[in-house]
């Protein structure tokens, strides 16, 4: 057994049904697509997701970058079930937010959904090429969070105040950025661990002030190096070194003093940067290129391998090998799968 208990971990996001499946160069065109990307669906983007459930090797998935890291911590710590809670908002009664409900329940998280009839479950169309990925998100149900209708619930509060370590994705700052800052606030006041990820270029393009607001509260920040230039740019560090944006990231302004900010950032097949009390980087597992099947979940499987450790109260160093580890198991298989049992010491 783990020294974790039930719902020591929370996360709140967007619930997504990844649909994924190979594409080629003329579909990526067609949608104007770049090959490694994450965007938000727009009204050109309606026929994709008709035309991808027709290819010939289509998988359903259940995912959500947030859902998706919660599942991998709960699969590292393994016993007991449910140290991890998951909110978000799915449609009522449909196809798609039943299987995301019997998804989690098969990967022991704790998730309480906000049900509402106006829209269907999101989903995500992951459209590979090779060893890229770009995933196009149709939000829909996700965007209806509500923090009256679901979190403020007495219920639910107390499973917040349960937890000790919490984590949301930066795609959610572009749904409920008051439920954030709620929960953002109450990990603050109570010395307890908030964890973000910068999770796409485009969050710190467009919704700058909603991330800026938030920052002052994160103990923990996640990104890739794209995502890290695109912060470095948006803040004007006028630095493009990975070790460098980690610095200045963890020296912005922080509320809760007794904690000083950890800042993580991923390189794919090169060094992970983390400053804690100083910057250091730790080389990746290797992995024949051959082997990789899909690179689609490898950010949050990091993040979850990541929380896996935090939420054990295991040092820094353990954490990142954690989250290698993690990342190294999902890269080998499609989607955010991964087999029934962690070989991690």
């Amino acid at each position: 057994m783990s020294s974790a208990s039930p719902n020591t971990l929370f996360g709140m996001g967007n619930p997504l049904l990844d649909i994924s499946a190979v594409v080629d160069k003329d579909f990526l065109d067609k949608y104007t697509l770049k090959p490694n990307d994450q965007i938000l669906a727009e009204d050109k983007h309606k026929e994709l997701f008709e035309e991808i459930v027709k290819k010939s090797k289509v998988e359903y998935h259940a995912g959500g970058a947030t859902q998706n890291s919660i599942k991998i911590a709960q699969w590292m710590v393994q016993e007991p079930h449910k140290v991890g809670t998951f909110f978000g908002c799915i449609g009522k009664d449909d196809k798609f937010g039943g299987i995301l409900k019997q998804k989690a329940e098969e990967a022991h998280i704790d998730a309480h959904y906000y049900e509402q009839e106006e829209k269907p479950t999101g989903t995500c169309a992951a459209c590979i090429t090779g060893d890229n990925r770009s995933l196009v998100a149709n939000l829909s149900a996700a965007e209806c969070y509500k923090k009256d209708k679901h979190l403020d619930l007495e219920e639910n509060w107390e499973l917040v105040e349960k937890a000790k370590v919490y984590y949301i994705a930066g795609f959610f700052l572009t749904v409920s950025l008051e439920s954030i800052l709620k929960v953002a606030k109450h990990a603050s006041d109570n010395n307890k661990l908030f964890c973000l990820n910068l999770s796409a270029p485009f969050i710190c393009q467009f919704f700058k002030d909603n991330l800026m607001q938030v920052m002052p509260y994160v103990d923990v920040l996640f990104g890739n190096e794209t995502e890290a230039a695109a912060f470095a740019k948006e803040l004007d560090f006028e630095t493009k070194d990975i070790k460098e944006i980690a610095k200045k990231a963890q020296a912005l302004t922080k509320v809760n003093k007794k904690r000083e900010r950890i800042v993580v950032l991923t390189q794919g097949k090169d060094k992970t940067a983390m400053a804690s009390e100083k910057v250091e980087t730790f080389p990746v597992l290797k992995i024949d290129p051959k082997d990789i099947v899909d690179t689609n979940g490898a950010g949050d499987a990091f993040v979850g391998g990541f929380l896996s450790g935090l939420v054990q109260e295991k040092p820094l160093d353990q954490c990142v090998k954690a989250a290698h580890y993690a990342a190294n198991v999902i890269i080998r298989r499609a989607g955010c799968t991964f087999p029934e049992k962690p070989d991690f010491k």
